[in-house]
């Protein structure tokens, strides 16, 4: 059995079930839940439980087709709660694990997608040490990401922000950004937590505030 507080790469799954999912990223060391209606992820969630719980979300380049093309990099996650409806419908909570690089896609009859994975290059995702930043770092990216968060009329909790590690902040800001699919890849595949800092910060440049209409997201 895989002990999830202690892994290493030798631990790690080199074919995995991968959910694509447009516009959805999760980083390490955070957690997302998902509502799993579509038959075919059913059956992943289902298989998952009943082995490793583990499943790779990477975003795919076209979401208008039904087999699209999928972006070469991903986060695996493992499924820590889930619960199913009385629809058939799961709803799980999913930990991010570790990045991973797409080598194959492998064809095993099921109704899901699975690939053949690599996670070399991206190792420290399972270090427990932290990066050597503070919150003041951040305080410039806080206050623009404040402002387009209010233009669009997102409703973020920063109190609660405050409450976390500074690596479980940049990666909850990152993933919960009204930036586009490719920006949010972009900010996924970043090598190190500065890395990714400094490209919140390199696209908020990129942003003319004045351009949104409020649209509350719940």
């Amino acid at each position: 059995m895989i002990n999830f507080n202690k892994m290493n790469l030798k631990d790690l799954l080199l074919t995995i079930p991968v959910f694509p999912l447009s516009n959805f990223i999760i980083f390490p060391k955070t957690a997302v839940p998902l509502n799993i209606f579509e038959p075919r992820y059913i059956d992943m969630i289902n298989d998952s439980i009943n082995s490793n719980k583990l499943i790779g979300m990477i975003q795919p380049k076209n979401f208008n087709k039904e087999n699209p093309e999928l972006y070469k990099v991903g986060c695996l996650g493992k499924i820590t709660h889930f619960k199913k409806s009385a629809e058939n419908r799961f709803l799980i909570e999913l930990k991010g694990i570790t990045r991973f690089q797409v080598k194959n896609e492998i064809d095993t009859k099921k109704k899901y997608r699975t690939c053949e994975v690599d996670y070399k290059n991206y190792i420290e995702d399972l270090n427990k040490e932290k990066e050597d930043l503070k919150f003041s770092d951040l305080e410039i990216i806080f206050k623009d990401l404040k402002s387009l968060f209010e233009k669009k009329g997102f409703i973020i909790n920063w109190k609660g922000l405050e409450n976390q590690s500074l690596d479980e902040t940049i990666n909850a800001l990152a993933m919960a950004s009204p930036f586009t699919l490719e920006e949010k890849q972009v900010l996924l595949e970043a090598k190190s937590l500065d890395n990714r800092k400094n490209r919140i910060s390199e696209i908020l440049k990129t942003y003319n505030f004045d351009q949104y209409n409020n649209t509350t997201i719940q």
